[in-house]
Order: C-alpha cells, then structure tokens, then sequence
C-alpha cells in the first residue's frame, strides 16, 4: 500500500509539472490581454478580484519616507515628518496617525481631517523631501544581480545590460518579468529576449515599473559537464556546446 501511495504522489508530481509548463508556454505565446484575463479567472474562482495598476500609479509613502508640512494659515504646527517603521507619524497637536501606503494627495486628505479637529479649514502642502527612490531588481543568470535605481524610461533589455548582461549559462528566451498588481497578486510575464536580438526588433521590449523584478533562468545544457571522460584515452575532451 506504502508503494502504491508513492507512486501516486510521484504521479501527481509529474502532472503538477507539466501543467506548470503548459501554462507558461501559454503566457509566452498568448495575446497581450491573456496574463490580465486568466489572472482575473483565478481571481474568481478564490471570490477576488485583483485590481491592477495603473500604467503611471502615484507612489506612496513608506516607512523611512521624510515630508514637510507647511500650513498657510498657521506656521506654528510647520513641520518636518519621518514615517516610523510601522507606518505612523507623531504630529504636532494631533499626536499618531498611520500614513504608510497613501498617496501624497491622500496623505493631504488625511492631514486636513485631522487638523480640521482643532483648526479651521486647515490649508495644508506637503513636500516629499526623502523617499525611496524608483527600482528595480535583477537577478538569475545576469553579470551583476541586484537592486538598481531607476533613472527615466529603462526597458528590460536595458535593465539586463545595466546588470551586467546574460552570464553564459543564461536562457535568452525566457526572461520573466514580476510585476506587482496589488497586496495579494504578483503579475509573471514571459519574454523571448533570445528572439527580439535574432530579429533586431525591440518594439515588443517592456518598459519597466518601479518595483519590478526580471528572472533570467538558468539554461538546460549549461547543467552538462564542459569535459566528459573518454574511456578509450583515461582523459577528457572538451565538449562544443552550440
């Protein structure tokens, strides 16, 4: 019974596997909206549905982030804040609020309703002065793997040159690239980069978010032995790998 239970999970291993496979490769050669609508499927099936970001989303105040406020009307309660790591500040006159996630116009809201407690129409600005700067992260088969700021557009193919490109051992033709899309759901995408070289054509080179994170996987026939043995000599040859 021992035997039959084992062969059954090895089984149910094996299917897992290929179901896996299937639906990468399906990623890879679907359309574009073909990520977004299966991500939404599973979605329902768990009674949730994720709510993707914005191409330009606003960014939002975490822990560490320093902002000045200034009130127009009464100066006395300017100050300059610093996000503590659970995400509150310590105001002037109003004590702890938790601003960690919010937009700076949220923030602005949030503020006003709270000076609005014991000053009248409050006339508040904010002005981010420390924050964490746009990122992203490479790692796998790259030359450097790491976090790296961002400065304007970068694309993926760029992202992997600033990391010091493809290491020999790299899968050219399937980079994945995550993407966040909310607190519970990270977007995976497939791109044949190995492809868009051979044809010269970069028109379907993504243009990273802040916050991605680029995979480059490890290429099967790098697992081989550069030199394997030659029983006929007692030495070892090199092996041309294409």
């Amino acid at each position: 019974m021992i035997k039959n239970l084992m062969l059954s999970m090895r089984v149910l291993w094996v299917v897992l596997a290929v179901s896996a496979f299937c639906v990468a490769q399906g990623d890879a050669t679907a359309g574009p909206n073909s990520s977004d609508h299966a991500s939404v499927e599973t979605a329902k099936t768990s009674g949730t549905t994720p709510q993707f970001q914005k191409r330009s989303p606003r960014y939002r105040i975490e822990a560490g982030d320093v902002f000045d406020l200034s009130f127009e009307l009464s100066p006395e309660f300017n100050q300059t804040v610093s996000v503590q790591p659970d995400g509150f500040v310590t105001l002037r006159g109003v004590g702890d609020i938790k601003v960690a996630g919010q937009t700076v116009p949220e923030l602005t809201e949030t503020l006003r309703q709270a000076y609005g407690r014991i000053l009248n129409n409050p006339l508040i600005s904010v002005v981010l002065k420390e924050f964490e700067k746009p990122y992203f992260v490479a790692d796998g088969q790259v030359g450097k793997p790491g976090k790296y700021e961002m400065h304007g557009n970068t694309t993926l193919t760029q992202a992997i040159a600033i990391a010091g490109g493809f290491q020999s051992s790299a899968k050219h033709s399937q980079v994945v690239l995550f993407r966040r899309v909310d607190d519970q759901w990270t977007e995976a995408k497939l791109v044949d980069v190995k492809k868009m070289q051979k044809d010269r054509d970069l028109r379907e080179d993504p243009v990273l978010h802040a916050g991605d994170m680029l995979f480059v996987p490890k290429n099967t026939m790098s697992k081989i032995d550069r030199f394997i043995p030659n029983l006929s000599l007692g030495s070892y040859l090199p092996l041309t790998l294409p």
